[in-house]
């Protein structure tokens, strides 16, 4: 097992576990988290990693690097470990047990960093729903505590098991009326839609991986004032505003949530409103970084979640982003690529230095118009985009692979 520590004041400080299962973008993964951690909030101080064939069923990592990790953060004191991994109920509570101290999955961090983030009615509904889902999913045998305490007369079952009982119908109650709250949400978008489609207003949505810099595009398209920031989830609620387009008219840009590799199945479900902008969006704009390593794995991991919200099928423009970044990229400028029709399909820009924009609005009139004498059933412009393999222009050549290593389902709790 290897180590990274730090030093750092903050009072929130936490240990990352990182597990190597062979997957070629374990490194890159491990730097999100800390990325992930920091905008939760925590100082990432010590860095755990080690290999593995699968997880262990009881600690995910095993006895003796569960030993390792309690010596690790009873010596830096930290108040929290976050795993870069999706653990399950069983698995979290013996972690806990052991360790003393709270430990959080993936799927929690970024359910915590959508909680603080959202600003919006709908944001806010979508995430607590999530929140609830997720806490109903960790309720198996979590008051186990106090079943030792069990029996007495006309007891069936003792405090900890009534305890279960009543949070699961309270969870179970909360989730209902979030999901109608979210219901009349989505007839109030469609509502919005329906409008827009009477006038004929191209809708075009920003869809990308997260901090691939759609809202930074989103302002210097717009001239808006968007939050953006070189974080994690900068934004997570749906803003639309209208963009000129010479020779086209008015057309709806939308900014939406950013995608992420593993994104928890609860926000891909409770997020669907805010995701139906995309999934009724007449162009993509995907926004990718340029400049990132593994930017084909994060355009498959963006093109698995639009399948999963059946938006897979939306004609897309590629933007690279964030040309300024990489000297290569740089010199080559800006430009745009086309298929074998001659309509663009990638777009070179840096959103941040104004580098490019002219030529992207100017590829938009051209897709709109290819897009007004098209059929309604059409196919993305570049078929290439399904399987998000490496274009022959460019440097890198990423094998993609597409296992994911999950924990086991839920095994009986290990003392």
């Amino acid at each position: 097992m290897q180590s990274r520590a730090t030093s750092n004041s903050e009072s929130s400080r936490a240990i990352l576990v990182g597990v190597d299962f062979g997957k070629h973008d374990f490194q890159e993964s491990l730097s999100e988290l800390a990325l992930l951690t920091s905008t939760a909030g925590s100082t990432p101080v010590h860095t755990l990693t080690g290999r593995r064939s699968r997880p262990d069923p009881a600690l995910f990592i095993g006895s003796g690097k569960a030993e390792e990790l309690k010596e690790a953060a009873d010596a830096l004191d930290a108040d929290v470990v976050v795993f870069n991994h999706s653990l399950s109920p069983a698995q979290q509570r013996n972690l806990e047990r052991f360790l003393q101290r709270h430990v959080i999955d993936r799927t929690g961090l970024i359910l915590d960093i959508f909680g603080q983030r959202a600003q919006s009615h709908v944001g806010k509904v979508q995430v607590e729903l999530a929140q609830v889902q997720y806490q109903a999913s960790r309720l198996v045998r979590a008051w186990s505590h106090l079943e030792r305490q069990k029996g007495g007369i006309g007891m069936r079952g003792g405090p900890g098991e009534r305890q279960l009982e009543l949070d699961r119908r309270l969870l179970d109650e909360r989730a209902k009326r979030l999901k109608a709250d979210l219901t009349r949400l989505q007839r109030q978008h469609s509502t919005q839609r329906r409008a827009r489609a009477r006038n004929d207003t191209l809708s075009i949505s920003l869809v990308g991986y997260t901090n691939a810099g759609k809202s930074t595009l989103f302002n210097a398209l717009t001239k808006a004032r968007a939050y953006a920031a070189d974080q994690l989830f900068a934004t997570l609620d749906t803003t639309s505003r209208r963009l000129y387009l010479e020779g086209v008219g008015n057309v709806v840009l939308s900014d939406t949530v950013g995608f992420i590799r593993d994104l928890p199945t609860q926000l891909v479900a409770a997020f669907r409103a805010t995701l139906e902008e995309t999934v009724h969006a007449d162009l993509l704009l995907h926004v990718v970084d340029a400049s990132s390593p593994v930017r084909h794995e994060q355009i498959e991991q963006v093109n698995r979640v639009l399948a999963e919200i059946n938006a897979d099928d939306i004609p897309q423009i590629v933007v690279m982003n964030k040309i300024d970044a990489s000297p290569e990229l740089l010199e080559q400028g800006p430009r745009v690529e086309r298929n074998e029709e001659g309509v663009p399909t990638r777009v070179f820009v840096s959103a941040r230095d104004g580098i490019g924009l002219d030529a992207l609005r100017e590829a938009l009139v051209e897709v709109a118009r290819w897009l007004a004498e098209r059929p309604p059933e059409r196919p993305p412009l570049d078929p290439r985009l399904a399987d998000a393999q490496p274009y022959p222009d460019d440097d890198l050549d990423n094998d993609l692979d597409g296992d994911d290593t999950r924990a086991d389902p839920e095994e009986p709790d290990t003392q």
